[in-house]
């Protein structure tokens, strides 16, 4: 989405006034405001955060302030998105940066899903028995796909039930738009990522796939990929073994697979806190995930060794994109009376898109 020029006043602001306003507006705004901080987001963001969590976790973080009036979710379009579904009718919430999207989430879109769905209907016939699971990564407009089709949103944590869930019913998965994600989980589940896998490429015919592959596979995988995640490669993981013996390596399942069966341990976001929190003084940990969160992990726990297993990662590129300045720009809006960036998901959307999020809290409770 557009997001105009910050006014030159907050454009221009160094890190200790910008972080001043931010507090002042804070106070003024008391209750009425929460402030979600995703651990990707960068530390001067996260120092302002009522709550810090993954995607999921923010979300349902909202729905337990039903008091507050704006809630300002510092991650990417679709966690607003999410919170908007959830959240009552009076809540506003508002994306600092409309600008702040997800590379992942863009490689989907609505158009392409209901073309690769036809496609499907038309090889499989009145056979067709299969089931819609999108990660929570994808726009509001996904997740009312899988709704309205009898599917269900699924998270990093929750992929492997969720999905497991799916083929109970139906015979075949439709997984957007992380392929990794979908491959990870399916051999989690005792599948083969080549036998019962085809990947989806919304640019070819039929996805890139014959019909005998398509019939043949149950799973099948979109074409889409976190780009931060993507860059931990088995090479990686081989050259942090070799320069620190006894280092025990953890990724996300956003990881290629190559990479995920060369880990010690994998899970979401919330998993690789909480297992460098309970890991043993003195541990050494290579970490597959965004350079922010890696950073924090190191300086919160001094009595271990945290470094990226990528050493040459950048922060995730959208994420960045929530500038203190534009947090403290949207802050001062309020107090003025003046709600900016409001992230609103249409009435027809949103139904869909509840219902699909809604089945993951039954499904995966």
């Amino acid at each position: 989405m557009y997001q105009a020029p910050l006014p030159r006043e907050y454009a221009d602001l160094t890190p200790d006034a910008a972080d001043a306003r931010i507090q002042a507006a804070k106070q003024k705004l008391g209750s009425r405001l929460v402030i979600l901080g995703h651990h990707y987001q960068r530390d001067e963001i996260i120092r302002h955060a009522d709550f810090r969590g993954d995607s999921y976790k923010l979300a349902k973080d909202a729905t337990n302030c039903p008091d507050a009036d704006f809630i300002v979710f510092c991650g990417v379009h679709f966690m607003a998105e999410s919170a908007d579904i959830l959240t009552s009718d009076h809540q506003q919430v508002i994306l600092p940066n409309l600008a702040a999207g997800c590379s992942m989430a863009d490689m989907a879109n609505a158009f392409q899903i209901r073309n690769c769905w036809r496609d499907l209907e038309k090889v499989l016939g009145h056979s067709m028995s299969v089931i819609p699971v999108t990660y929570i990564n994808s726009a509001a407009t996904l997740k009312a796909f899988v709704g309205e089709r009898g599917g269900t949103v699924c998270t990093s944590t929750n992929a492997p039930t969720a999905v497991r869930w799916a083929l109970e019913q139906g015979e075949k998965v439709l997984f957007f738009p992380d392929q990794h994600l979908g491959r990870n989980t399916g051999v989690l589940l005792g599948y083969d990522a080549e036998a019962d896998m085809c990947v989806w490429d919304p640019f070819k015919p039929l996805g890139g796939n014959t019909p005998e592959k398509i019939l043949s596979s149950k799973f099948i995988l979109w074409k889409g990929h976190c780009s931060v995640h993507q860059r931990f490669t088995p090479e990686l993981v081989h050259k942090a073994r070799e320069e620190h013996p006894g280092v025990q390596v953890l990724v996300h399942p956003e990881c290629p697979l190559e990479t995920v069966n060369l880990s010690d341990f994998n899970g979401s976001t919330e998993k690789i806190i909480k297992v460098i929190q309970e890991a043993p003084s003195g541990s050494t940990w290579a970490v597959g995930t965004e350079i922010n969160l890696v950073n924090r992990l190191a300086q919160e726990h001094p009595d271990k060794t945290v470094f990226c297993l990528d050493p040459q990662i950048c922060p995730c590129s959208t994420m960045y994109r929530i500038h203190p300045s534009f947090l403290c720009w949207v802050l001062e809006r309020l107090v003025e009376g003046e709600v900016v960036n409001v992230v609103k998901v249409p009435e027809s959307t949103k139904h869909y898109a509840s219902v699909a999020l809604k089945r993951m809290l039954t499904v995966c409770a």
